[in-house]
């Protein structure tokens, strides 16, 4: 067998000094096994993963029936002493009758939440929902005899402007289909 030595003897000394008090490492971390990776995976696709507050968001109709979940979107929960309190945000023409109902929603809330959300905290502003709104107005338009029928009808009315305004709102009550 033939010994290949290197120009300089001092170096390639060193070298093997190094070599023989070092440890090869792996260039890559050896691959984690399968089956853990899959139960990573699986555990955050499910949405009984998800945190309380992202599953009420999401089955807030199902939960506090169609008209409840009209004006009112669940905002956060927050703990106390006592349990956990859960903030509506409710548009303010109905915050009295969320606040009549207030007792109801709790219990349902606390069933789908686990059981223990003690009290409901009520903050008025504009609900917002993520995606296109289902409760959009949708209009269609008149056909001329229709504007000729709410036009005649507006006929006896002596001042322009509150005929124009009393036509046009007849035109948009016509208009619109819900």
């Amino acid at each position: 067998m033939v010994q290949f030595t290197s120009l300089d003897p001092i170096a390639e000394a060193r070298a093997q000094v190094k070599l023989r008090y070092s440890r090869a490492r792996p260039v890559r971390a050896p691959m984690k096994p399968l089956g853990l990776m899959a139960e990573r995976v699986g555990r955050k696709a499910g949405t009984a993963k998800l945190p309380p507050l992202k599953q009420m968001q999401i089955n807030w109709r199902q939960i506090v029936g169609e008209q409840i979940w009209r004006w009112s979107q669940p905002e956060k929960i927050t703990a106390s002493k006592d349990g956990r309190v859960l903030t509506l945000m409710v548009l303010p023409q109905a915050a009295p009758m969320i606040q009549h109902q207030s007792e109801i929603i709790r219990q349902r809330v606390s069933v789908a939440a686990g059981g223990d959300i003690t009290s409901i905290r009520i903050v008025q502003g504009q609900v917002r929902r993520i995606g296109p709104s289902e409760f959009r107005r949708r209009y269609r338009t008149l056909t001329s005899a229709e504007k000729a029928e709410v036009a005649a009808h507006a006929d006896p009315i002596d001042n322009p402007r509150l005929r124009a305004a009393i036509v046009a709102l007849g035109e948009a009550v016509l208009s619109a289909t819900e």
